[in-house]
């Protein structure tokens, strides 16, 4: 059987690459031929068996490690198909949102401006009409008409308070621009030291309308529970998806605890929470009290295009996006605490400071 123990020492020394030859081989062939002619050892039966155990071990174990590698190739083809998705979105909502705020900033702020003086003016001829009604208490019978008919009375004391709204709205549209510019950050795609709390209150203010839902009567209670945090280096556009991600799961989770003509069981809130953990580390808590998640689920929140939605709902990327940024992009970590009727917790940790600066 040395010919053909050779042949197998040579296949298991080549990682067995190539059976062929211990199938149909000349080796072989010589080794049956030996075998027939020759008497076999007890030695020689335990050798060969032995052999050929070794290599179906080692055959099975190359079998498992090319499967793992497989696995491992699809998963990192997955997440790189979706940042590479999820990029392309960011990028596009950066160009559209750049466009919209330079339209927007310019007009709204020139109507600010104004009504700042506008309500100036009115308020000196408000008190020229004062005095002249002091100097004439009995005017002429056209005017008295006039009063009437404009009812003066109401007017003034109506016309400074619709300035005053005008010029909230005005503020408001204002701060939305603000909030859409901080959210983008257009050119600031680098990293950089940015206030976390700004980033939060900018997501906020853009869901707002998901916040305070007038058509269903619904409205989510955000609580704030700020730290004292300083300023932390990161890549302020992907933190901020993160966060946008996050909480408009947080809100579609509440909304499917409120039926239609009903009025919710409970009041739908999100807590928001942050503060200095660790020397060099920040954590942010986002929690909502929504109908949580069971254990298989929530084993699968981070994988690549998993989504409990129905088709067209979504596209399963958000939560495997914001566990690349946390975890890929920032060095941190991202775990999600939920259990069925206890709501969800998602836990962002982040270094104050990264490693590569």
């Amino acid at each position: 059987m040395r010919p053909y123990a050779e042949q197998l020492a040579a296949w298991l020394a080549s990682n067995c690459e190539d059976a062929s030859q211990l199938l149909r081989g000349e080796e072989l062939q010589a080794a049956q031929t030996w075998a027939v002619d020759k008497y076999l050892s007890y030695q020689d039966y335990r050798f060969l068996a032995t052999s050929q155990e070794d290599a179906l071990r080692r055959s099975e174990a190359q079998a498992r490690e090319q499967a793992r590698q497989l696995e491992k190739a699809l998963y990192e083809l997955q997440c790189s198909q979706s940042q590479l998705i999820q990029n392309e979105k960011m990028s596009s909502l950066g160009r559209l949102v750049a466009g919209i705020t330079h339209e927007i900033n310019g007009p709204t702020g020139f109507i600010y401006a104004n009504l700042h003086q506008s309500k100036e003016y009115i308020d000196g001829l408000l008190e020229l009409l004062n005095l002249y009604q002091q100097a004439l208490p009995n005017p002429p019978v056209e005017i008295e008409h006039k009063v009437e008919a404009i009812d003066l009375e109401f007017l003034v004391e109506d016309l400074p308070k619709a300035l005053e709204s005008m010029q909230a709205g005005a503020k408001r549209v204002l701060g939305i621009v603000r909030s859409l510019k901080n959210f983008s950050l257009i050119d600031e795609s680098h990293l950089m030291a940015v206030d976390i709390h700004s980033g939060i209150d900018s997501t906020l203010m853009i869901l707002q309308n998901r916040l305070d839902d007038r058509v269903k009567q619904r409205a989510i209670g955000i609580i704030k529970e700020y730290g004292n945090l300083p300023a932390v280096e990161c890549f302020p556009v992907q933190l901020n998806q993160v966060f946008m991600n996050i909480l408009t799961n947080a809100i579609e989770a509440l909304e499917e605890l409120v039926v239609p003509g009903e009025s919710p069981t409970q009041n739908p809130q999100i807590w928001i929470r942050t503060a200095v953990t660790d020397a060099n580390e920040v954590t942010i808590s986002i929690a909502d009290n929504g109908s949580g998640m069971a254990k298989e689920v929530l084993h699968k929140i981070f994988d690549p295009f998993f989504s409990t939605k129905p088709i067209g709902k979504g596209t399963g990327l958000g939560l495997s996006v914001c566990y690349q940024i946390v975890v890929e992009k920032h060095g941190g970590e991202l775990q999600c605490i939920s259990a069925p009727g206890e709501g969800a917790e998602f836990v962002i940790k982040i270094p104050i400071r990264q490693q590569s600066a």
